[in-house]
């Protein structure tokens, strides 16, 4: 760890990271555990549905073979593959708009240099135990 805020989802070692640091020096976004459990058991989080209902998201996934970035039409199939046609098993798409919301606060965090430098302190201090 390097005292850096962490913005993730509440999986893997950010669990344990907001267990020291508090809910209040992290910022989490995204579905909760259950709400995974909940989506992988019913099976009714299709990709698609969200690709087709949300512009922004198509025009991200669209831009995997349109933009400039994209040298040509396959550089990135695979990320497009694998969320879209593999079900997106990490529920990118799912999270997005969480996601946004999410970093919209830690911009809005780092203008107050106080705040921020706090929230670091916490999780420099807090890092030993790791």
């Amino acid at each position: 760890m390097n005292g850096a805020i962490t913005l993730g989802t509440l999986d893997g070692a950010n669990v344990e990271i907001v267990e020291r640091v508090g809910d209040d020096n992290a910022i989490i976004f995204g579905l909760k555990a259950e709400e995974v459990a909940l989506l992988q058991e019913n099976g009714q989080y299709n990709p698609w549905d969200v690709y087709n209902s949300d512009i922004r998201i198509k025009n991200i996934m669209d831009s995997l073979f349109t933009g400039p970035w994209a040298e040509d039409n396959d550089t990135f199939r695979m990320i497009f593959d694998e969320v879209m046609n593999r079900n997106d098993q990490y529920f990118i798409l799912k999270d997005f708009e969480s996601y946004l919301d999410a970093q919209e606060r830690i911009s809005k965090l780092y203008l107050d240099k106080s705040l921020w430098a706090k929230m670091c302190i916490i999780n420099i201090a807090m890092s030993g135990y790791f």
